[in-house]
């Protein structure tokens, strides 16, 4: 496997370990629709959350979530919108994004962003 998608594993790892000790139920990891596909799908309380976990090694070129772009999410809110009919889910929902700066294995930085952006609004 190539360095940066065991790096992005690692950071998706990370972002499930975090959220989890923040009280998140995680549903999903990877999953995908056509073209898209959503890091984690997770329930915050009755809140169903799409989150994208952007990981980096440096911030030298800028963020990591700067790198999400209104073509990805696009592609996420189409996502979110398939999940949310397959498992009758008709209540609120929320996307938000993970940035991870991952020097070592001991050393990394999180930043959480919850309601990053809404569908049709970016």
């Amino acid at each position: 496997m190539a360095d940066h998608l065991i790096k992005g594993q690692k950071g998706e790892d990370l972002a499930v370990t975090f959220l989890t000790e923040k009280g998140f139920e995680i549903l999903e990891t990877n999953w995908r629709f056509k073209r898209a596909e959503i890091d984690i799908i997770a329930k915050d309380h009755k809140i169903l959350v799409f989150i994208e976990v952007k990981t980096r090694t440096t911030d030298y070129f800028g963020a990591p979530e700067e790198s999400i772009k209104d073509k990805k999410k696009q592609l996420m809110a189409d996502a979110a919108s398939d999940y949310m009919q397959r498992i009758g889910h008709e209540w609120e929902i929320r996307f938000d994004y993970i940035s991870i700066i991952f020097e070592d294995e001991d050393n990394f930085h999180l930043r959480h962003y919850p309601d990053a952006f809404f569908p049709g609004l970016f």
